[in-house]
């Protein structure tokens, strides 16, 4: 159990970010003119311990539940960015340091703090790497939230969201400057692997280091229905307990189990394959 302290600075943290991811982008707005984004380097992926705020098992903002993940190896994810810049800029984030609209940091709902991403923007092919430091954003189906600097260097201030890429980055990758391979594919592949049965489909819903965790979640799903499986595997020395939904049939099944989880808020569900 957290200290009762501790535990309501943590909620304050995210309620905060919640009301900044409720409002529309333009309500935000970008700080100085003159400001050269482009001269602001890449988020240094380096080794860092596991923030001593902001990592609870779980937590609720609007009533729904997230569930924070254990490790972030072989994360990846697609979806919607937005970003917050001046409203926002010197308040405390969720892992406890300020928010620097003008450093290369991010929020997102279910990852570690902290964490570095790739972000890839996925209608001009413009890439940045991040530090996940916050918590955020609680709305429609976005799932990070960049910094005013972020979101520069990936153009899409002007839009105010952009379709992404999100891969999760560790230090020493061997393709850390490059596109990250990882255990999942893109979804839009999915219909050339099922007519080619050269791999079983799941889904995969969480990956931890606990075991407990992992049995966690997999008897959670059960009860809501799903068909789930625990593979145990070793990564970095590491045990790493995947929970996945499966093997699915095909193309029809994976998207109504993917609906599904999503209606479940289980934001962070992708494809993976065996």
């Amino acid at each position: 159990m957290m200290p009762r302290s501790r535990q309501l600075l943590i909620t304050l943290a995210w309620l905060s970010l919640a009301a900044c991811s409720s409002n529309p982008v333009v309500q935000d707005s970008a700080p100085r003119k003159g400001f050269d984004a482009h001269a602001v380097p890449d988020a240094d992926v380096r080794e860092e311990p596991r923030s001593q705020y902001g990592n609870p098992t779980h937590y609720e903002v609007f009533g729904k539940r997230y569930y924070v993940l254990e490790s972030s190896n072989n994360f990846a994810q697609n979806g919607i960015a937005s970003w917050y810049g001046t409203k926002f800029h010197g308040k405390r984030t969720s892992s406890g340091e300020p928010y620097d609209m003008y450093a290369m940091t991010a929020a997102h709902k279910t990852l570690p703090l902290p964490t570095y991403v790739r972000v890839t923007n996925l209608e001009n092919q413009r890439q940045i790497v991040v530090k996940v430091n916050d918590r955020g954003p609680f709305v429609g189906d976005r799932i990070i939230d960049l910094s005013y600097t972020a979101a520069i260097k990936l153009d899409m201030t002007t839009k105010g969201t952009a379709k992404v890429r999100i891969e999760a980055l560790l230090p020493g990758d061997p393709d850390l400057h490059g596109a990250k391979q990882t255990q999942t594919i893109k979804a839009e592949q999915l219909p050339s692997i099922v007519a080619s049965g050269e791999a079983r489909v799941f889904v995969q819903v969480g990956a931890f280091s606990d075991s407990n965790n992992a049995v966690r979640m997999e008897r959670r799903l059960r009860e809501q229905g799903f068909v789930t499986v625990v593979r145990n595997g070793s990564e970095d020395g590491r045990n790493i307990y995947r929970v996945r939904i499966g093997p699915l049939p095909d193309e029809a099944a994976f998207d109504s189990t993917m609906m599904r989880l999503r209606e479940l808020d289980y934001a962070d569900a992708h494809l993976a394959l065996e």
